[in-house]
C-alpha cells in the first residue's frame, strides 16, 4: 500500500501550575487592608484634629446659631453628669490658641448641668446617644482590629499550609478513590471475556464473605495480574469486579509512583497500602505495572535507581499483608515479558489472567453492551457486524459504534441505519475517503493496481479472505484500497493461505508492468509486507525445506538488562540460506500471480475500467467478472457519502511529490 506522509503539527499542552505559595495573593490582600484601615482612620473628617472647647462655650455657640450639627452622650466614667459634646461649627475656628490650622470639628467633655442641657437641646441641633461605658468603649476599639488581624491570620496561615501541602505531598499516594455510586461497574457492564471473569468471580465472593475460603483453609490470591492487548478491557473488569463487591476501589497508574525525588516512589508504595489498610475490604488496580516492575539491573550502567527503589518496596508490601486483611491488588499490563520475576512469583501475584481479544460471540455481546445507549434502526443486524470484524477489540468496537452515530448525525438521520455501521467500520478500519486530486494517468494506474489484487485473490480464494471492497478513493494514508474481511477469525497461519497471500500482495506491482509496461513505487507497502510474511514462513514457523528450527529469535533488548551485545545465534551461511528460501518463496509466488494475470488479461482491464468509471466496486461485483465477464449487479452509489466529501480545490503538482502520487494497493489483509 503506497503511504502519504500527511504529518500535522501539534500545539503542545501546557502543564496545570503547582500547588504554591503565591506571593502576589498576599500582596493584594495587603493592599486590601491598607485601603480599609485608610478608609477607616482617614476620614475626611479625622484629617485635622477638633478643637477643644468647654461646655460653656459650646452653649453659647449653639445659642448664637454657629453650631451645623452635634452630638451628646454621657460619659459614666468621668464621673457623675459627665457628657462629651462633639459636632460641627458653621464656620472654622483654629484647633487650638495660637495655632495656624482650622477646623470645623470640636470636642467639648466636662460636667453637663441640667440648665445647659436645656439650653442645648433648645437649639435643636444636637442629638442625644446613650451612655458610653469602659467595655463598649474598650471593644469599639480592639474589635475592629482583632478582626483584621485574625483574617490576616488566615489567609496567611492558608497560603502557607498549601506551599507545604505541596512540598510535603511527595511522598503521599496519588491513588483516586472511586465513588460507589457514580462510578459503579459491574459484570453486567462487560463483554467478550467470560473466562476471566469466571476468574475474578471468586474474588468478588471472598471480598463478600471471607469466612467461606478461610474456614476451609483456602488463601485467596493476593494479587492477580491481568495481561492483554490493549482495549481488551483489563481496566474496565477490575472496576468490575469493585463494582460486584460493593468494596472501595483506589485506581492509580505505575508512572504516579517514579518520580526525580529519591524515595519519593517507594514512599507512595507505603502510603497506598497504608490507605488500602484503613478501608478494607477493598481492591488496589493498578494499571501499567510495567512502568514501576520492570526487571531490576537493567541498563549499561547498572546502579539502583529510583525506579527500582519503587520496585523493592512494591515487592516488600506485598510480602507484608496478608489477605484476611481484605486489600487484593489487581495490576493489568500488555507487556508481561518486562516485568521483573520476583514481582510475577507465587506470594505476590500468584495469578494471571489472560484477557484476549473477543471472539465472534464475544464480539456480538460487546456490541449489545455498547449499543445500548444509541439509536439503533431495525435494519441493524449486531450479528452481521460482529462477523465483519475479526481482530477488533472492545475498544474499538465502541469506538465503531460511536463513529456510527457520529455519522449518522452528520446525515440528519434520527436513527443509526446499517448503511451508517458499514461506512464507519470501513473509516475505522481502512481510514476515512479522502477526496485527492489525481489526474488521469494517476487514476489509471491506481485502478490497475488495484485491480491486479483484487483479480489474483479473487482467483486463488478459497473462501477464508473474499474480497469486500476495491475503491481507488484515497483512504488513511493510501491512494486505493483493496479490502479483505476474514469470514472468521484468524486463529492459525495455513501455509498454503499465506502464499496465496504473497501471490495476492504482488499482483498489483505485476498488473502495472503487464498493462502499463512500467513499474512504479506504489507497491512499496506490499513489498515489505510479502517479505515480512516470507521471513515468518522461514524463520519462525518452518515453512521451508530448512526445517522447523527458529531462526527468529536473536535480538534481545539492551535495556532489559538480558544481554549488552546482540549475537546472531546462527552462522553466515545459514543466514545465507535464509535470504534464499524467502527470495525463493516471493519469486515463486511472483511467477504464479504473473501467470494468473496474464491468462485472465480481459477480468483484468474490466475490473480496472470499473474501478475507473465508478471508483467503488464490491467484492461481488468481481466475482461476476471472473464468472460472467461483466458485472451482473448495479453498482450502488452512495449520495450522503459525497456530500460529507468538500471538493478539492485545484492545484499544480508540487515538484519531487513522489509521496503524493503513488498509485494506492491494499492494506495488510491478516496479521503476520
Amino acid at each position: 500500500m503506497p503511504e502519504v506522509d500527511n504529518k500535522k503539527k501539534r500545539r503542545p499542552l501546557k502543564n496545570l501550575p503547582p500547588d504554591r505559595f503565591q506571593p502576589k495573593v498576599l500582596f493584594i490582600w495587603f493592599a486590601i487592608f491598607v485601603a480599609a484601615m485608610a478608609l477607616l482612620y482617614w476620614t475626611p473628617g479625622r484629617m485635622t484634629s477638633p478643637a477643644t472647647l468647654k461646655i460653656q462655650q459650646v452653649v453659647e455657640l449653639a445659642e448664637g446659631g454657629k453650631i451645623k450639627e452635634g452630638v451628646i452622650r454621657p460619659d459614666a466614667s468621668g464621673g457623675r453628669d459627665w457628657a462629651v459634646v462633639t459636632g460641627e461649627l458653621k464656620e472654622s475656628i483654629p484647633e487650638a490658641p495660637g495655632s495656624s490650622t482650622m477646623t470645623k470639628q470640636f470636642r467639648a467633655a466636662g460636667r453637663l448641668t441640667d440648665s445647659n442641657m436645656e439650653r442645648l437641646q433648645k437649639a435643636q441641633v444636637f442629638a442625644e446617644q446613650p451612655a458610653t461605658t469602659l467595655l463598649t468603649q474598650i471593644a469599639a476599639q480592639v474589635v475592629p482590629f482583632l478582626i483584621i488581624i485574625g483574617l490576616l491570620y488566615f489567609l496567611f496561615v492558608r497560603q502557607l499550609k498549601q506551599a507545604g501541602r505541596g512540598a510535603l505531598s511527595f511522598g503521599k499516594s496519588r491513588a483516586k478513590l472511586l465513588t460507589r455510586d457514580r462510578d459503579k461497574v459491574t459484570f453486567a457492564d462487560v463483554a467478550g471475556c467470560d473466562e476471566a471473569k469466571e476468574e475474578v468471580a471468586e474474588v468478588v465472593e471472598f471480598l463478600k464473605d471471607p469466612k467461606k475460603f478461610t474456614k476451609m483453609g483456602g488463601r485467596i490470591p493476593k494479587g492477580i495480574l491481568m495481561v492483554g492487548p490493549p482495549g481488551t478491557g483489563k481496566t474496565l473488569l477490575a472496576k468490575a469486579v469493585a463494582g460486584e463487591a460493593e468494596v472501595p476501589f483506589f485506581s492509580i497508574s505505575g508512572s504516579d509512583f517514579v518520580e526525580m525525588f529519591v524515595g519519593v516512589g517507594a514512599s507512595r508504595v507505603r502510603d497506598m497500602f497504608e490507605q488500602g489498610r484503613k478501608n478494607a475490604p477493598c481492591l488496589i488496580f493498578i494499571d501499567e505495572i510495567d512502568a514501576v516492575g520492570r526487571q531490576r539491573g537493567a541498563g549499561l550502567g547498572g546502579g539502583n535507581d529510583e525506579r527500582e527503589q519503587t520496585l523493592n518496596s512494591l515487592l516488600v508490601e506485598m510480602d507484608g499483608f496478608d489477605t484476611t486483611e481484605g486489600v487484593i491488588i489487581i495490576a493489568a499490563t500488555n507487556r508481561p515479558d518486562v516485568l521483573d520475576s520476583a514481582l510475577l512469583r507465587p506470594g505476590r501475584f500468584d495469578r494471571q489472567i489472560y484477557v484476549d481479544l473477543p471472539d465472534l460471540v464475544g464480539r456480538e455481546q460487546i456490541l449489545r453492551v455498547h449499543a445500548r445507549k444509541i439509536s439503533l434502526a431495525e435494519n441493524v443486524e449486531l450479528s452481521i457486524i460482529a462477523r465483519g470484524t475479526p481482530g477488533l477489540s472492545g475498544a474499538e468496537l465502541a469506538n465503531l459504534l460511536n463513529e456510527a452515530a457520529l455519522l449518522a448525525a452528520r446525515r440528519n438521520k434520527k436513527k443509526v441505519e446499517m448503511i451508517d455501521v458499514d461506512d464507519a467500520r470501513e473509516k475505522v478500519q481502512f481510514g476515512r475517503e479522502r477526496r485527492r486530486l489525481m489526474d488521469d494517468e494517476e487514476k489509471k494506474l491506481t485502478a490497475f493496481h488495484e485491480a491486479g489484487h483484487a483479480l489474483v485473490q479473487g482467483v486463488l480464494d478459497d473462501g477464508y479472505l473474499p474480497v469486500h471492497k476495491v475503491t481507488i478513493i484515497p483512504r488513511g494514508r493510501s491512494l486505493g484500497s483493496t479490502m479483505f474481511i476474514p469470514k472468521k477469525d484468524v486463529l492459525t497461519h495455513a501455509k498454503q493461505r499465506m502464499l496465496n497471500q504473497i501471490a495476492m500482495g504482488l499482483g498489483g506491482r505485476i498488473a502495472e508492468e503487464t498493462v502499463l509496461g512500467d513499474i512504479s513505487s506504489g507497491a512499496a507497502g506490499d513489498i515489505k509486507q510479502v517479505t515480512k510474511i516470507a521471513r515468518h514462513m522461514v524463520c519462525d514457523w518452518g515453512m521451508s525445506p530448512l526445517g522447523p528450527i527458529a531462526y527468529g529469535d536473536n535480538h534481545d533488548t539492551v535495556f532489559l538488562g538480558r544481554e549488552i551485545t546482540r549475537n546472531e545465534k546462527y552462522s553466515e551461511e545459514t543466514a545465507r540460506r535464509i535470504d534464499e528460501e524467502i527470495r525463493r518463496i516471493i519469486d515463486e509466488q511472483y511467477q504464479r500471480a504473473t501467470q494468473i494475470i496474464t491468462e485472465r488479461r480481459d477480468a483484468l482491464e474490466k475490473i480496472a475500467n470499473a474501478l475507473i468509471e465508478f471508483e467503488t466496486i464490491e467484492g461481488k461485483h468481481v466475482l461476476e467478472i471472473l464468472q460472467h465477464g461483466n458485472i451482473q449487479t448495479p453498482v450502488f452509489r452512495d449520495p450522503l457519502t459525497k456530500q460529507d466529501t468538500k471538493p478539492v480545490e485545484k492545484r499544480p503538482p508540487e515538484k519531487n511529490a513522489a509521496a503524493d502520487t503513488l498509485p494506492g494497493s491494499s492494506p495488510a489483509p491478516t496479521p503476520a
